[in-house]
């Protein structure tokens, strides 16, 4: 069998389709979800229902959203998932998920990302953590570390500051490329993402938090005194205790937040 076919579907690269076919690894998954009856779930790239109809058999009914007509038509031709499932035929970057929440009740959200949308997708779902209880996805091993990563690791970057300023983030297993097909390039992992009720360190101005972080690791090899010129001086930073001879993925989550906060604070005044 050609290695990019499997179940008659031929593996799409502009969609970056990988499809999980271990079925160890699957259960794994499954298990770390842990689907209940009550559960409002849902996925995100089903393909061809590796996924989907494991968890799909624990409980009653869930939400999908594919963005290959073709995988979203033979879900809705499908026997058994055809009636236990909405089929959202789209974009998950453009999708508006709280369309989805009914009576309230936060989403469990899950799937198999393509790499080329992975860091995207979650900043697009981090603007919209207030509606969802956890996540789980497969990323590449690499955006995993980076999401993990604490200061001062090479894998420390804007992505570590941004899913640790809403999410506890706790890694699950570790998939090679074996458990695909067709098998990518680089190993995979799976992660657990868990939105904080209440943030540590709450934001004054989001968008100023997103500047700063992206201002400071835009030029990573420089000190921050440097990176944040024109922002922060140097005597600002020292008020919430950063020394200006550190570099970007020295500085903490909660120091970062206090730097946006204190600049916010510096354009009020102005």
């Amino acid at each position: 069998m050609n290695s990019k076919v499997h179940l008659g579907h031929t593996a799409r690269k502009r969609f970056g389709q990988n499809f999980l076919n271990d079925q160890g690894v699957i259960d794994c998954i499954v298990s770390a979800i842990d689907p209940r009856p009550q559960d409002h779930l849902v996925e995100i790239g089903p393909g061809l229902g590796a996924l989907t109809e494991p968890v799909v058999a624990k409980i009653e009914h869930m939400s999908v959203i594919e963005l290959d007509r073709d995988l979203a038509a033979r879900l809705e031709k499908h026997p058994v998932l055809s009636k236990k499932l909405t089929i959202h035929q789209g974009d998950a970057l453009k999708f508006d998920f709280s369309t989805l929440v009914k009576d309230g009740q936060k989403l469990k959200v899950f799937g198999n990302l393509p790499y080329n949308i992975s860091t995207p997708l979650m900043f697009h779902l981090f603007e919209q953590t207030g509606l969802i209880q956890n996540m789980h996805f497969m990323l590449q091993k690499e955006v995993v570390l980076r999401l993990c990563a604490a200061p001062n690791s090479k894998s420390y970057g804007r992505l570590s500051v941004m899913a640790q300023y809403f999410c506890n983030i706790i890694p699950v297993i570790e998939v090679g490329p074996h458990c695909f097909v067709p098998a990518p390039k680089v190993h995979s992992a799976v992660v657990r993402l868990e939105p904080y009720e209440e943030l540590p360190f709450p934001a004054k101005n989001f968008e100023t938090l997103q500047h700063v972080v992206a201002q400071a690791f835009s030029m990573r090899r420089k000190t921050i005194r440097n990176s944040l010129k024109g922002t922060l001086t140097v005597e600002e930073l020292a008020q919430v205790g950063v020394a200006s001879e550190l570099r970007a993925e020295q500085v903490s989550v909660e120091q970062y937040v206090a730097l946006a906060n204190l600049l916010t604070d510096k354009k009020v005044k102005n």
